[in-house]
């Protein structure tokens, strides 16, 4: 038997009945599992690294493996509740099913294709409209999903000017004259999670390893950005042209083991000018580091 959360609803949305009225209370809606899922899995990892609570952490461990299943719909969707149910707005602004996309990280390419389709699927039925929130939240999305085009599309309807003498809800988003997302009376949610969308474009490190330009848009072909932060401790600055990554500056803050994900051929230095590693033809490498010193990955053609 699976372990579900009652009384359980999907932000904002409902749900149509056989009977053909709406309704929104329901069991195991999929936002609470992958919540619950995130919560525990963090708390194990939590446990481990400071040494206390195990037993506890072993409960959890035991429980979240019990948990309801993500399911696949009739439509090829990442299911909104545990049954197929007709969500009774199609293009809703919330994409809370996803959560295990992002914010979350429990689904993942490489971890469960199946469920990224879906997800994807999701996506395209949801539409391309809402609020700024909602807009940034797609372009998280999206670029968890490796589709930098369609994350730069949601930036451009993200920042989309329209009238600021009119405070109304425009429903494609877009800011007004300061900024500030146009979702009555306003709400800056959009604003960062946009500047959160554009690291995910440029930067992901779900899986223990670092991927960079893992969404790069066509839009964007050339360009560089500093201070990005990776897990374990690194600070990285990147530097790209013609779509390809030219530079990677991988400044190790506590001298942990950087796994990277590279496409192409590279060399791989220190900051004492000692080759530390060379790539051949893309795929992970791993090279151990010293805290200070910067590492920098260069591109070669040879």
């Amino acid at each position: 038997m699976y372990l579900v959360t009652e009384l359980s609803t999907a932000p904002e949305q409902m749900f149509k009945m056989l009977d053909g009225r709406s309704a929104a209370v329901t069991k195991a809606a999929t936002m609470d599992i992958a919540v619950i899922w995130d919560l525990f899995t963090h708390y194990i990892a939590t446990s481990q690294i400071l040494g206390i609570d195990m037993d506890f952490a072993g409960q959890l461990r035991s429980a979240r493996d019990r948990l309801q299943p993500y399911q696949v719909g009739a439509r090829g969707q990442l299911q909104e509740w545990a049954e197929d149910l007709q969500e009774e707005e199609v293009q809703h602004r919330h994409a809370s099913h996803l959560f295990g996309v992002h914010p979350g990280e429990q689904i993942t390419a490489e971890t469960c294709p199946e469920l990224i389709n879906a997800a994807r699927q999701s996506l395209e039925i949801r539409g391309d409209v809402g609020t700024g929130w909602s807009l940034a939240w797609k372009i998280n999305l999206w670029a968890r999903l490796r589709d930098g085009n369609r994350a730069h599309l949601f930036i451009k309807r993200l920042l989309t000017l329209v009238d600021d003498t009119e405070v109304a809800m425009h429903n494609s988003g877009g800011v007004y004259l300061n900024l500030f997302d146009s979702h009555p009376p306003f709400q800056i949610d959009g604003n960062f999670g946009y500047t959160a969308g554009v690291v995910e474009m440029l930067l992901q490190n779900h899986s223990n390893v670092i991927d960079l330009l893992p969404a790069l848009p066509a839009a964007w072909p050339g360009g560089m950005i500093s201070g990005l932060r990776a897990r374990c401790g690194f600070e990285i600055d990147l530097v790209w042209e013609h779509e390809h990554l030219l530079r990677a500056d991988i400044k190790s803050l506590n001298g942990n083991s950087c796994r990277v994900h590279t496409d192409g051929k590279f060399v791989i230095k220190s900051d004492q000018g000692d080759i530390v590693q060379q790539t051949k033809s893309g795929g992970v490498i791993e090279f151990e580091t010293t805290p200070g010193r910067v590492y920098t990955l260069i591109y070669t053609k040879v």
